[in-house]
C-alpha cells in the first residue's frame, strides 16, 4: 500500500522518454518514433500517452512581456493499460505534423511534449526538440522574397494574436531597390492545404515633412493580403517575386 501511496504522489513512479526516428521535417509531414514507458516501484494504470506539438508565443499584459506555451496539435496513444513494477513497454507511434506548425528560424522552437495519464498521480512528461523547415508553399515565397527581390530577414518573432491565438512574423531590410522607400516589410504567412495566403506590412521611409506627420499618426503603413494558390507556387520563385515586387511598389 505505501508503495502506491507513494506512485500516486509522483515518487517512483512510471517514467516515459519519446524517441523520435525523424526530428527534422516540414509541416503536413509524418513524424514518426516511439515512446518508451518505464515501470517504477509498483504497478500504475496509464489511461492514456499524449503527445503534444508544442511552441511558445510572446505576449504582454500588463505592460510585461513574456512567453506563453502554444498546443499546435494533440495526439492521443492506445488504450488504458497496466504498466508492472520495472516493466518497460515501447509503443511505435507516427502522425502528421500540423500543416501550421511553424518553421524554427530564429528563437522560434517546436517540441514534442509526451505524458502519460495515470490517475491521481503527477503526470510524468518529455520533451523533445524539433528542426522544422518551412512548408513548401513559405519556403517558395521566402525565396522569392530574399533571393529574388534581395530583401534581407532581419528577425522572426513567435507573437500573441487575439484572432488567430499566435502568430509568427517575419521583418526583413528593404532590398537595395526598395531602399530608399521602406524601411522595412513584415510578412505573416497562413498555410493551407491548397494555397498560401500572405499578410504583408509595407512600411514607408520617412520622406519629408508630410511623411512625419504621417509616421507619428502610424500612417506610413500599408497592410495588405494576397493569395498564392498551389498552381502559382508551382511556378517557382520568380513569378511569385514579381507579384510581390508590383504590390510592394503600389505602397512604398
Amino acid at each position: 500500500m505505501f508503495k502506491k501511496l507513494l506512485a500516486s504522489a509522483g515518487i517512483g513512479s512510471a517514467e516515459v522518454d519519446t524517441q523520435l526516428i525523424n526530428e527534422t521535417l516540414s509541416p503536413d509531414e509524418m513524424l514518426r518514433g516511439k515512446v518508451v514507458v518505464k515501470g517504477g516501484r509498483t504497478e500504475q494504470q496509464i489511461d492514456r500517452i499524449n503527445l503534444y506539438v508544442m511552441t511558445e508565443a510572446l505576449r504582454e499584459r500588463d505592460d510585461k512581456k513574456y512567453y506563453e506555451k502554444v498546443v499546435l496539435g494533440r495526439f492521443a496513444l492506445n488504450e488504458s493499460f497496466i504498466i508492472g513494477e520495472s516493466e518497460v513497454k515501447e509503443i511505435d507511434f507516427e502522425f502528421k505534423l500540423p500543416i501550421h506548425t511553424p518553421p524554427t528560424i530564429n528563437r522560434t522552437r517546436v517540441w514534442v511534449q509526451t505524458g502519460l495519464d495515470i490517475p491521481q498521480a503527477i503526470d510524468p512528461n518529455d520533451r523533445d526538440y524539433l528542426h522544422v523547415t518551412p512548408h513548401v508553399y513559405m519556403d517558395t515565397a521566402l525565396q522569392a522574397i530574399t533571393q529574388e527581390l534581395g530583401f534581407e530577414l532581419r528577425k522572426v518573432e513567435m507573437e500573441y494574436s487575439k484572432r488567430h491565438g499566435y502568430i509568427q512574423e517575419f521583418e526583413f531590410r528593404p532590398a537595395p531597390a526598395f531602399h530608399s522607400d521602406l524601411d522595412e516589410l513584415e510578412a505573416v504567412f497562413f498555410v493551407k492545404e491548397d494555397r498560401v495566403e500572405i499578410a504583408l506590412q509595407v512600411d514607408r521611409r520617412v520622406k519629408g515633412l508630410g511623411s512625419l506627420f504621417a509616421e507619428a499618426l502610424d500612417m506610413d503603413e500599408s497592410n495588405v493580403r494576397l493569395t498564392l494558390t498551389n498552381s502559382e507556387i508551382e511556378q517557382g520563385p520568380a513569378y511569385i517575386a514579381n507579384k510581390l515586387r508590383d504590390i510592394i511598389k503600389q505602397y512604398s
